[in-house]
């Protein structure tokens, strides 16, 4: 298959760029110097001029707390920017899979959260990335979203990094420990995205990593597994104040991938495990 990719210099979209080509897949892998999504016109005419079967949104303001301050920018990119791929994906008759987020919800549940479930963003990132799924949904009936969530992966910054950073800088870290979620490894949701595109099994989707685990137990098997010696204190999230409001509880349920048939994502501490030995 031809298939472009957005955000294909960042975290997601490099191993989204490998996945492809161990799949034999034509890959067209574009970041921001290449393809501004935020230009209808610009993205019209290279959908049109590449003509693919599909497009792998990896495309994002992923700055959470930048957001708060530049929605309007945050929008730009994850709505309008998705809503020029959709339309360009219709006209040439493409596939399309955006990749959304945990932030969809407000972090009030207490069971993990299943694809249909109400959404409902307690901040602009969150609500910058709804809106992109409901204007892909708008322009397209037949669709992929692939919401996720706590992403780590070689390319770029991520909690992992930033641990081993800290915990070699100190010697000690402060974690919260009242934030829940399941972290994702990129190579394993690559790995899921390339899978499913080439499906016909539209719709909603949640993947991360399996397993659950709050950032100060994800911190504590972090420096478990990299042998480091690192004191970590829990921190409540009034400890550690954000510009913006994260969800306390963003288990994300992955019983759709289980009822199409498709392959699970491995648990969340042998993904790390892969991840450390692979840097």
């Amino acid at each position: 298959m031809k298939v472009v990719v957005t955000g294909a210099a960042g975290q997601l979209g490099q191993d989204v760029l490998k996945e492809l080509e161990r799949k034999n897949h034509q890959a067209y892998g574009v970041d921001r110097t290449q393809l501004d999504i935020t230009n209808k016109i610009d993205v019209e005419s290279f959908i049109n001029e590449v003509k693919p079967d599909v497009i792998l949104h990896c495309a994002a303001y992923t700055n959470v707390d930048g957001a708060e301050a530049d929605e309007e920018n945050a929008y730009e990119v994850n709505a309008a920017g998705t809503e020029y791929l959709a339309k360009a994906a219709k006209q040439t008759g493409a596939k399309m899979l955006y990749v959304s987020t945990d932030y969809v919800f407000d972090g009030t549940a207490t069971d993990p959260y299943e694809v249909d479930e109400p959404t409902k963003p307690l901040g602009a990132y969150g609500r910058t990335k709804l809106a992109g799924e409901q204007l892909l949904q708008e322009h397209l009936e037949q669709f992929f979203i692939v919401r996720t969530a706590w992403v780590f992966g070689i390319h770029g910054n991520n909690f992992v990094k930033t641990m081993v950073r800290l915990g070699g800088e100190r010697g000690e870290v402060g974690v919260v420990h009242d934030q829940v979620g399941s972290p994702t490894y990129t190579v394993d949701l690559a790995r899921f995205m390339v899978e499913l595109m080439e499906t016909d099994k539209y719709g909603i989707y949640h993947a991360t990593n399996s397993g659950v685990c709050s950032w100060y137990d994800f911190a504590v098997e972090i420096f478990k597994q990299t042998g480091m010696d690192v004191k970590v204190n829990p921190l409540t999230t009034e400890q550690f104040p954000r510009p913006a409001a994260r969800p306390e509880y963003s288990v994300l349920s992955k019983r759709k991938i289980e009822e199409q048939g498709l392959t699970p994502l491995r648990d969340w501490k042998d993904a790390l495990t892969a991840y450390l030995e692979q840097k």
